[in-house]
């Protein structure tokens, strides 16, 4: 109990270290380049502490549930046992299908929980006047992280070069581009970076070291990382697709009815 509290306490500290510098900014700012006193300051230094206290039991509970999670689900789907093999032996890259399915399974549900991705697609239906749905946007980001999981998770078991399969990610983008409408490129962009939040990155991190961890041959180091790159990857991939889809469907739709 005692050292679960000076645990804590130290990740507090660690937590208020950390976000000097940007109260820091914002002071500096505030008083020497705009020369103004705060509004509301009693609510701003509210928002802080809540912040705070929010970064320091959410880094808590990484430590005692997502990281541990993710490990152990890694190191049960590819446990010998589970998979019907012998240690080091008759083990190849379809003995764990179990492994990409989990991966997919959990990139697809954490992206459509991640709170970060449902403040984009709000604001992008309410710009876009209904254009965008969010709920539309949301699945196709959810799906394009869920490819980018089971990819990532094939990466570590295969031992493939990483860049190689970032290279071919990146070309699909860029033709992507010049095929898709202009509306949604700069949200499709947007929609891979802001997968990798709260929920999302932790437990495809400690998936990916996990998995690194237990699989023959691979080194946490070196194979363990890489499944955010590839969870911010495949959702650019997939808005595009669905912007493309939706064009192709409403010219159908419109030549249909003329």
């Amino acid at each position: 109990m005692i050292d679960g509290v000076n645990h804590f306490l130290l990740t507090l500290l660690a937590s208020c270290t950390n976000m000097l510098p940007i109260a820091a900014i914002i002071v500096i700012f505030q008083f020497v380049v705009i020369r103004k006193q705060f509004v509301q300051l009693k609510r701003i230094l509210a928002g802080f502490v809540c912040v705070i206290l929010g970064i320091t039991f959410f880094l808590e509970g990484l430590d005692m549930a997502l990281f541990p999670l993710g490990k152990l689900m890694a190191t049960q789907l590819t446990a010998p046992e589970f998979l019907g093999t012998v240690a080091g032996h008759g083990e190849s890259w379809q003995s764990y299908a179990w492994v990409y399915v989990f991966a997919a399974c959990v990139g697809f549900a954490t992206t459509l929980a991640e709170p970060a991705l449902l403040a984009v697609a709000l604001k992008a239906q309410h710009i876009s006047g209904g254009a965008i749905s969010s709920w539309g946007l949301r699945l196709a980001v959810s799906i394009g992280v869920a490819v980018g999981a089971a990819l990532g998770t094939f990466r570590i078991i295969t031992g493939i070069e990483l860049y190689y399969l970032l290279f071919a990610g990146y070309a699909v983008v860029v033709i992507q581009s010049w095929f898709t409408p202009k509306l949604i490129v700069a949200l499709a962009y947007d929609s891979g970076p802001v997968t990798t939040s709260t929920v999302t990155v932790p437990l495809l991190t400690a998936l990916g070291l996990g998995l690194a961890s237990t699989v023959p041959g691979r080194n946490p180091l070196l194979d363990g990382f890489g499944m955010i790159a590839f969870a911010c990857l495949f959702p650019v991939i997939a808005v595009l697709g669905y912007a493309q889809l939706a064009r192709w469907f409403g010219r159908g739709a419109r030549s249909s009815t003329s």
